[in-house]
C-alpha cells in the first residue's frame, strides 16, 4: 500500500482492516488519516471503480467501517468517523490515478529534494514503469520528467475548467447527475482536501 493512501503506522492498520469491508461493498479506498486535535477524527476517502460515490455511498460505507472497527477497537480515544467522496480536485493515491487522469493538470509533492524541488505543477503525462510522468514548464519551454512513485509525498488534481466538464460528464454518463445538480457539486465537494461535508458522521 503506497504512503499516499495511509502515512503512518496506525493509518495502515485500519486501512488494513476497513479495506476488504469497503472493497467488499464495491468500493475503493482512496486514503485514510487519523486526524489528531481534541476529538480525533478517521477520515475514510472512498471512490467506485469507475467513479461517481454518492453521499448515499458514504453511509453504506460509513456503516459497514463502523461496525468492524467496533469489534477490531484499533483506536483507543474517542473518535469521530467521517467518510466523504476524493471530490474534484481529487488527491491522486495510486498509480494507476495518474493513468486515468493523464492530460489534466496537477501538483506533486516530493517526500526529497528533485533537481533542489519538492513541488511540481503540470500536466499528468501518464507513467512509464514506476515512475509518474509530468509535463512542467522550464526555462519558459514544456518538458516532461520522470517521478518515482514511491518518491511522492502528495499529489491531487488542479480544479480546472476542463476536470470540472470532465467530472459532470462521467456522473452524467454513470447516471449519478442530471447538469441541473452542478451547483450541488460545487457546494458539497468543493472544499481544500476534496471532503463532502455532506457525508455522515458516527461518533465512536
Amino acid at each position: 500500500m503506497s504512503d499516499l493512501i495511509a502515512k503512518t503506522a496506525i493509518d495502515r492498520r485500519l486501512a488494513d482492516i476497513v479495506t476488504p469491508a469497503i472493497e467488499g461493498l464495491g468500493f475503493e479506498l482512496v486514503r485514510i488519516r487519523l486526524m489528531g486535535g481534541k476529538t480525533r477524527t478517521l477520515q475514510i476517502m472512498a471512490d467506485r471503480p469507475e467513479g461517481g460515490i454518492v453521499v448515499e455511498d458514504c453511509a453504506r460505507i460509513s456503516t459497514a467501517v463502523s461496525a468492524i472497527l467496533d469489534v477490531e477497537d484499533p483506536v483507543e480515544d474517542n473518535y469521530i468517523l467521517e467518510v466523504s467522496s476524493p471530490g474534484i480536485d481529487r488527491p491522486l493515491t495510486r498509480l494507476k490515478d495518474f493513468d486515468v487522469w493523464q492530460g489534466y493538470e496537477a501538483r506533486i509533492e516530493t517526500q526529497e529534494l528533485i533537481d533542489g524541488r519538492r513541488r511540481f505543477k503540470g500536466t499528468l503525462s501518464g507513467t512509464e514503469g514506476d515512475e509518474v510522468l509530468i509535463e512542467i514548464e522550464d526555462a519558459g519551454a514544456p518538458v516532461t520528467i520522470g517521478l518515482k512513485f514511491d518518491w511522492l509525498a502528495d499529489a491531487k488534481l488542479v480544479l480546472t475548467d476542463d476536470l470540472i466538464a470532465e467530472m459532470l460528464r462521467q456522473r452524467k454518463a454513470s447516471g449519478v447527475i442530471d447538469e441541473t445538480e452542478f451547483d450541488e457539486i460545487e457546494t458539497t465537494e468543493g472544499d481544500e482536501d476534496g471532503d463532502d461535508p455532506a457525508a455522515p458522521e458516527t461518533k465512536h
